[in-house]
């Protein structure tokens, strides 16, 4: 039989099958467009009668990726206005299960909750009732413009929250037992989210992502300003209401591409080359009142259990396939480090325990820790409960990739034979593990490891065809960054 569920808004029927029972596309926020647009999220319309969820709704306003990545990672774009939307996996007949809520990665300007990886079957079949989410992009979620409640994107996540918190038992859920789990922007969005002590879910995982991402105000806005003059508008949410979504999208990309290959504090703002992106959350007083590794630091979300970690190459895949990797001499090398304000010295011991690489691949080495790495440490440094860190290790051998950016989350939810990072021939063996961690930690709040103790620091590295604890992996390369401000 078709699952019926009756929501706050209205009855959605579902589909079954191999006994998960699914619903898609289901809205937890009216369309932000028309008279919504850069407004706070605000409740959707109820209907009358039946809302068919038998396929993704609408995605958010985005630009496809660039080639190189495209083929990489698959980011499907569904027409449509009613894009604050999610989907649910759960077991048939559930009751009382935990919850797990993905929020999505792609630098806050791409990805969807319809990306095939993050199906949710495999957790369904494991237990747990599985619920990704859309939430707004770029300009329309996270430029700062006067007018407009800064953080658009941000508030969409926790409207989403709110709908699982008063509706996911009806599907088989626990509101009392949800986890909030996300890579990279979604990761980035995880802390956010903890550091703001929501009291909207109960334990955090954060992939690839610390929280140390936001731009003070005052930098958000010279990237306004800057965008405001390509598109021949003022720099306020009326002025950007005045152009669509579509003729708005190529201009934020070529923003984002200039940016990227010209990272200039005095144009962008020295947070946002912090940032490392131009579209992030803004420390605007209210909803972000300082960057969220700081809150932590100083005891925010201290009493919601952490799992945390990084892949062990997370750079690769971004300076890789562009080629700009193989461009990297040791005088490029040094000088790329001295602009982000490095010792270039750090280069040596980083050479040293890597014999024979190149120096594209010393510097993938050493950005993946000043961005991912290092500020994960810190996140965990700084609280004093239950934080549990880990690290994927597994070399994937598409591209000459490695243990990259992304590469873990197939592993996570078990679908490994839907994407091009993994290759032909994974380990279904080390998915088992990572995926069993992950269900253990939603549901108890333990993932089968020590928690993290800056004495010790046990980290559980997954890698070949299993796992095991590695007390400090690394140690000298983690040391060099001890005085260097995140």
């Amino acid at each position: 039989m078709e699952p019926i569920v009756a929501t706050s808004y209205g009855k959605v029927r579902g589909s079954v099958a191999e006994g998960v029972a699914r619903f898609l596309g289901v809205p937890y926020a009216a369309a932000p467009f028309g008279v919504n647009r850069f407004r706070a999220p605000v409740a959707p319309e109820p209907w009358d009668g039946m809302r068919d969820a038998l396929e993704y709704g609408p995605t958010a306003p985005k630009p496809p990726y660039r080639a190189v990545f495209a083929s990489l990672l698959d980011d499907p774009i569904i027409p449509g206005e009613e894009c604050l939307n999610l989907n649910i996996w759960a077991p048939e007949g559930a009751a009382g299960r935990p919850v797990m809520v993905w929020i999505h990665g792609g630098a806050f300007r791409n990805g969807s909750g319809a990306v095939p990886h993050y199906d949710g079957t495999n957790f369904a079949r494991s237990g747990v009732v599985c619920v990704t989410i859309n939430y707004r992009l770029g300009v329309e979620g996270f430029l700062q413009l006067p007018g407009a409640p800064a953080n658009r994107g941000l508030l969409d996540q926790i409207a989403a929250l709110e709908w699982v918190r008063d509706n996911i038992a009806g599907f088989g859920g626990d509101p009392e037992n949800v986890t909030v789990f996300g890579e990279s922007a979604g990761g980035m969005s995880v802390t956010t989210l903890l550091s703001l002590e929501l009291g909207l879910f109960h334990k955090a995982i954060a992939q690839s992502g610390a929280g140390q991402v936001a731009q003070t105000a005052e930098d958000a806005l010279m990237v306004t300003r800057e965008l405001a003059e390509r598109l021949g508008v003022p720099p306020t949410a009326e002025g950007f209401a005045a152009v669509p979504p579509e003729k708005i999208i190529p201009v934020q990309a070529a923003l984002s591409d200039e940016f990227a290959a010209r990272p200039d504090p005095a144009r962008w703002g020295e947070s946002t080359v912090r940032a490392n992106l131009p579209y992030v959350p803004v420390i605007d007083g209210d909803l972000l009142r300082q960057r969220p590794i700081d809150a932590i630091a100083e005891g925010a979300g201290s009493g919601v259990p952490l799992l945390t970690g990084t892949t062990a190459e997370e750079y690769r895949f971004f300076l890789v396939p562009t080629g700009l990797a193989q461009g990297v001499t040791p005088e490029r090398l040094h000088g790329i480090l001295e602009r982000r304000g490095l010792d270039p010295a750090i280069a040596e011991v980083y050479q040293g325990n890597r014999p024979g690489a190149a120096p594209g691949d010393v510097l993938c080495a050493i950005i993946t820790d000043s961005f991912f790495r290092i500020p994960t440490c810190r996140v965990a440094e700084g609280r004093g409960d239950a934080t549990y860190m880990y690290e994927f290790a597994w070399r994937t051998p598409v591209h000459d990739l490695g243990a990259c950016h992304a590469l873990e989350i197939g592993f996570v939810f078990g679908n490994l034979g839907r994407g091009g990072l993994v290759g032909d021939d994974p380990p279904r063996s080390l998915s088992a593990l990572m995926h069993r961690a992950w269900v253990d930690f939603a549901t108890s709040g333990d993932p089968g490891w020590a928690p993290y103790d800056p004495a010790t620091r046990p980290v559980m590295v997954f890698d070949g065809d299993g796992a095991r604890v590695v007390h400090d992996p690394r140690a000298d390369e983690r040391l060099l960054w001890d005085k260097v401000e995140i």
